[in-house]
């Protein structure tokens, strides 16, 4: 305990709230100069964070403790006022809680850095300032494998926050092996996607798997819907088989609905109208959705919830000439639904059921409206219905579930020994749905 208050004593951040409303939006904090220990945002000019494995952009935050790789992370800052930003980092348990161990315990060097990439926006209605850094770096390394929240402040005031974002470093010290099978019984072999998996530990000591050992699952990145603590149900010499949980049962969902705002001058499939307003502010208005919980499965690629940044108006640097265009969307639906409230879910929102991805009913057009500020580029997204009955978004409603759906599947397995007071990160793996 006296670790852990010191540790908030050195960085003189107050404790995170975690709590939900009835319908699992966020809650309104107080002051949003709180760390909370996910991914958020806390000022509003902050927009398009991207936070990846540095070589690939739709690449997962996750690196090798012993590897080479870096984390990238970007955002825009719609102030256009160039500040001083820097960034920090804290070590979490696999619950996303912080951690008992100091600072200088999981970090060598010095423990912040100062963002100095940064470049303004060209050739762009709305102005902005394309921040951009990588880490670790030669005079900043990590030590210990888990879960780390790294936040950005303002000018050197760490009470001044601007945002945080997860990200995962792993030490492998087992393997992972798993497969997809439709579940038995209850009719879910036609909409759900059942995972079994085998931990193999030969040559590293679990001494009590049911307690020392948590796995967690989470679906497309995912972190509202992830199965945490998943129980093994046979043990036997090296190997922990996990095979007879429902927990890890996912809904199949459908492949993410998209639209295409690269251009501001030509029309795509989705797009119906383009106009600006009179602050030349560019708009893009879709067509109006569907309900797809009562249409047959149909393929077709996707980003599994990503987005890609360009304009096909301009040829250089995307990230600073893509402009930021208001986008419309429009859900049909007769009533207003009694049991919750609908939200637009995936990148775009960062996975975020809040006010700003919460949809309104327009009792006048019959059917729930919302309105993002995004960057130019290619967007997946899905609707989501959240209430109290459920642990987050459901989208059985308006995208129905189909086994045959290609998700992305991500298995994390962490463990705390005899004696310490953390949990570390020991196995990683990535898996598809429809890639065996």
């Amino acid at each position: 305990m006296f670790k852990k208050n010191f540790i908030y004593f050195l960085l003189a951040l107050p404790i995170a709230i975690f709590s939900q409303t009835k319908t699992g939006e966020d809650e309104d904090y107080v002051n949003d100069n709180v760390l909370k220990y996910d991914d958020y945002n806390y000022k509003p000019t902050i927009k398009t964070v991207q936070i990846h494995e540095s070589s690939w952009e739709f690449g997962l935050p996750i690196i090798d403790l012993n590897g080479a790789e870096q984390i990238q992370l970007t955002f825009d800052d719609l102030e256009a006022d160039k500040r001083q930003y820097s960034i920090s980092f804290i070590h979490c348990n696999a619950d996303w809680t912080p951690s008992d161990l100091m600072i200088s315990e999981y970090m060598t060097g010095f423990f912040d850095l100062n963002i100095i990439n940064y470049s303004f926006s060209t050739n762009t209605m709305q102005k902005y300032i394309h921040y951009d850094i990588v880490f670790p770096q030669q005079s900043l390394k990590f030590t210990k494998s888990g879960n780390y929240i790294v936040y950005v402040y303002a000018d050197g005031d760490k009470k001044d926050l601007v945002l945080s974002r997860r990200f995962l470093i792993y030490d492998p010290k087992i393997t992972i092996a798993a497969n997809f099978r439709q579940p038995i019984g209850d009719g879910e072999q036609y909409n759900k996607q059942h995972m079994d998996l085998v931990i193999n530990n030969s040559g590293y000591d679990i001494t009590n798997p049911y307690k020392d050992l948590k796995v967690t699952i989470t679906q497309n990145n995912r972190w509202d819907n992830a199965v945490t603590d998943v129980k093994p149900t046979f043990m036997g010499g090296n190997t922990l088989t996990y095979s007879l949980d429902d927990a890890t049962t996912f809904n199949g969902g459908n492949e993410f609905r998209y639209f295409d705002a690269r251009s501001v001058r030509f029309y795509s499939e989705k797009v119906k109208e383009i106009y600006k307003d009179e602050n030349l502010k560019n708009h893009i208005v879709l067509y109006k959705e569907e309900i797809r919980s009562v249409k047959p499965y149909l393929y077709y690629p996707d980003f599994n919830g990503k987005f890609l940044i360009k304009n096909n108006d301009f040829k250089g640097n995307m990230d600073t000439e893509a402009d930021y265009v208001f986008v419309d969307f429009f859900l049909p639906y007769l009533t207003p639904e009694a049991n919750g409230n609908f939200y637009i879910l995936g990148k775009l929102t960062d996975w975020r059921m809040n006010k700003a991805s919460k949809m309104t009913y327009n009792y006048k057009r019959f059917g729930y409206e919302a309105q993002l500020y995004l960057k130019q580029g290619y967007y997946n997204y899905i609707y989501v219905l959240s209430n109290d009955a459920k642990k987050g978004g459901d989208e059985t409603i308006t995208e129905g579930n189909h086994w045959d759906t290609e998700n992305d599947y991500n298995i994390f397995v962490y463990h705390r020994k005899i004696g310490q007071y953390y949990d570390q990160l020991i196995g990683f793996k990535k898996m598809n749905s429809l890639k065996k």
